[in-house]
């Protein structure tokens, strides 16, 4: 079980908050990996990297969406498409 934020919005500590909330998960995400042979170096280069990669889909995600907000809005102005 997660622990849900101690209130809504931004408020002092709420990272750490949300960091302890997500320790046991880490936590069981590490120990099942060590169980399965990999070293825990292992699994936190691995764990860092899917992050990075998180990361780096979202800014994508943006970038995509950005375009297809300028897109729809040329198209509502009746003006021609960029591509």
């Amino acid at each position: 079980m997660i622990s849900k934020p101690r209130r809504a919005g931004d408020y002092p500590d709420r990272e750490v908050d949300c960091q302890e909330a997500m320790e046991p998960g880490f936590q069981a995400i590490v120990d099942c990996m060590i169980e399965a042979g990999w070293t825990r170096e292992e699994a936190k280069r691995a764990l860092r990297r899917l992050i990075a990669a998180d990361n780096m889909t979202q800014k994508e995600n943006a970038k995509v969406e950005a375009e297809l907000a300028i897109a729809r809005a040329m198209i509502r102005a009746g003006r021609p498409k960029p591509w």
